[in-house]
């Protein structure tokens, strides 16, 4: 039978769920589309501010996990409590949660006691406001060249942390961070709350 995935250590999470990067799935955009009309139904829209596709997949062309990450962002008078348990009984599983430096909830949708699903969804939940990964994926999108050098940097990594999601995270963070300063620099301050 297994153990549940709740039950597993931190290890056997990452044994079971390697790094794995595959060739850009034309298929994200719509996996996507579906995902955030599910969302859409069964939470209260005057809690959403903004919902985004981010990550690679989110980038044409780009190698990447092959899994759709979705930003979304919600009024700050919103009943968090409340919106997790909404989707905890809609098929998301929680897998982080703080409050502190800022309010962000990680939930994933496709993560099975076998392995991954067909279709594999992570859910950034957080106030509204300027996020970095917005401007990245612009600047990816915008900058083919550097979406080809994060991609060959991802495949380098790979070898080295297929089995350590965190290292992987880690050691992608100073060129994700050189070019968000990069997209700030070219969009302005394109997703602040100030300007929306």
């Amino acid at each position: 039978m297994g153990k549940e995935l709740s039950e597993m250590t931190l290890e056997e999470l990452w044994e079971l769920f390697p790094i794995i990067l595959k060739e850009h799935n034309t298929d994200y955009k719509n996996w996507y589309e579906i995902e955030k009309q599910r969302l859409l139904s069964f939470i209260d829209k005057k809690s959403i501010i903004r919902i985004n596709h981010i990550g690679s997949s989110a980038v044409k062309g780009l190698i990447s996990k092959p899994t759709v990450d979705i930003l979304l962002e919600v009024d700050n008078k919103s009943n968090i409590e409340q919106l997790k348990d909404t989707l905890l009984n809609n098929g998301w599983l929680l897998m982080s949660s703080q409050k502190k430096p800022y309010m962000s909830m990680a939930f994933n949708k496709g993560y099975t006691k076998e392995g991954f699903a067909e279709k594999v969804y992570h859910l950034h939940v957080r106030y509204y406001d300027d996020w970095n990964e917005l401007y990245f994926r612009d600047y990816l999108i915008q900058h083919e060249e550097v979406a080809n050098e994060y991609g060959k940097l991802k495949l380098r990594l790979l070898e080295k942390y297929e089995h350590n999601r965190d290292g992987y995270t880690d050691a992608k963070s100073d060129f994700i961070l050189k070019y968000t300063k990069k997209a700030k620099e070219e969009y302005g301050d394109k997703y602040s709350p100030r300007h929306l």
